[in-house]
């Protein structure tokens, strides 16, 4: 399916939206994206594309000589891990509810609830950390923390080395899956955690209070980048790129540890026989249409020619492995999920842990009133989103959910 364009007044959008719903906010939000003079190339849309803070998740934003810190957002590096084994559906057992509380051992998730709607305290943290984890805490990932940490005081205590194997909360999991040969495969989803966050937060308000009174003349001051050559756009960069190793190696942890728990319920078995790791809340250099420019990718997945990566659905749904097409109008890119058609807080109102239990049939996962704002019907159906994004990726392998961790 071929792009649209929406040519604005200062700006165009081309848009792999064909079938699936856009709301009106999120148009919006990619008009005033598009009108930034530092966005001289067409912002490319997803189909899985929604409202999000400051940019529209589901966007590909080229800026020349400037990054926008709200666009690439706060958890950085933010992407998916899957791995095929050489286990088979025969050799699971009948009932899930063993492999699932092995890997909810093995990966520290969630939180607590709070009181009065607020926030719990962080049990997806490790409290002695193990050696595995301590080992991934190699001396350059803590030079470099040390590094931006001693110039900028805010990103110090962050629980970074705690937080390292770790899920996280929200729609981040942990899954089991089956594709159609009934082979066994791992899928996780998580990204930079509590120093991801810090790093976005602190850099947002620095980029407001670098551009000064000409915050006040873009179209939302969330929008308010740095400029490239400037002694805080390459701190954002080096702590960007940290932050990316970071989350990269988080999801390693977790699926090493993924894996080690079910061998320990399943017996022995090889993996990694398939492997993927990929980000799709990022920034990267790169050149299109002879341009050197600044890729962010908020909610979406590199898909250069060849290049493998991973389109999940949501609970209950399709899940794809993809190969990029290279196609050169998106940036080489494609969608990073389903997409969400309601806000959390919508979904809780609308629907019913009933519900849940019946749009999770056949899934080992919670079925509680918890998890209802990640009910599948929050989601854009995943084969619309597949179908309007078919000159990006091909499938290569489709899966179904059988067990689902969700933090």
């Amino acid at each position: 399916m071929a792009h649209e364009t929406l040519t604005t007044e200062s700006g165009s959008i081309k848009m792999w939206t064909h079938g699936v719903p856009v709301e009106e906010q999120a148009k919006q939000q990619l008009r005033n994206v598009a009108s930034l003079d530092v966005v001289q190339l067409p912002v490319a849309v997803m189909p899985d594309v929604h409202v999000g803070y400051g940019a529209t998740i589901g966007s590909v934003i080229p800026t020349t000589g400037a990054v926008i810190p709200a666009a690439v957002g706060v958890d950085i590096g933010c992407g998916m891990c899957a791995s095929m084994t050489s286990l088979t559906a025969s050799d699971l057992p009948d009932g899930l509810a063993g492999v699932r509380r092995a890997i909810e051992s093995a990966v520290p998730h969630g939180r607590t609830s709070g009181r009065r709607g607020r926030g719990g305290r962080d049990k997806g943290a490790w409290g002695e950390v193990p050696d595995g984890v301590a080992s991934a805490w190699n001396q350059t990932l803590a030079t470099e923390f040390k590094e931006l940490s001693d110039k900028h005081r805010p990103l110090r205590n962050t629980n970074n080395l705690h937080h390292l194997g770790t899920l996280g909360t929200g729609n981040h999991f942990v899954e089991v899956c089956l594709d159609t040969e009934d082979r066994v495969w791992v899928m996780l989803h998580s990204g930079s955690r509590g120093v991801g966050n810090r790093i976005g937060t602190y850099f947002m308000d620095v980029a407001k209070k670098d551009m000064g009174v000409h915050v006040a003349n873009l179209p939302d001051k969330d929008l308010a980048y740095l400029r490239e050559g400037t002694e805080h756009f390459d701190d954002y960069v080096k702590a960007v790129g940290w932050a990316q190793r970071f989350a990269r190696t988080n999801r390693a942890v977790m699926m090493r540890n993924t894996i080690d728990a079910m061998r320990r319920e399943l017996g022995e078995f090889e993996a990694d026989m398939v492997a993927v790791n990929c980000h799709h809340n990022y920034v990267s250099e790169e050149t299109h249409f002879g341009q050197r420019v600044w890729v962010t990718r908020k909610g979406a997945v590199r898909a250069g020619l060849g290049e493998m990566g991973i389109i999940p659905g949501s609970m209950g749904a399709k899940s794809f492995i993809v190969r990029g097409k290279g196609n050169a109008d998106s940036y080489c890119s494609c969608s990073h999920g389903a997409g969400r058609v309601m806000s959390r807080t919508k979904a809780k109102k609308m629907f019913t842990v009933e519900d849940q239990i019946r749009a999770t049939e056949g899934v080992e996962c919670r079925k509680d009133a918890g998890v209802i704002d990640e009910i599948p019907m929050a989601y854009k159906n995943i084969d619309a989103v597949m179908s309007a994004q078919s000159d990006l990726v091909d499938v290569v392998h489709t899966l179904r959910q059988v067990v689902c961790v969700k933090g």
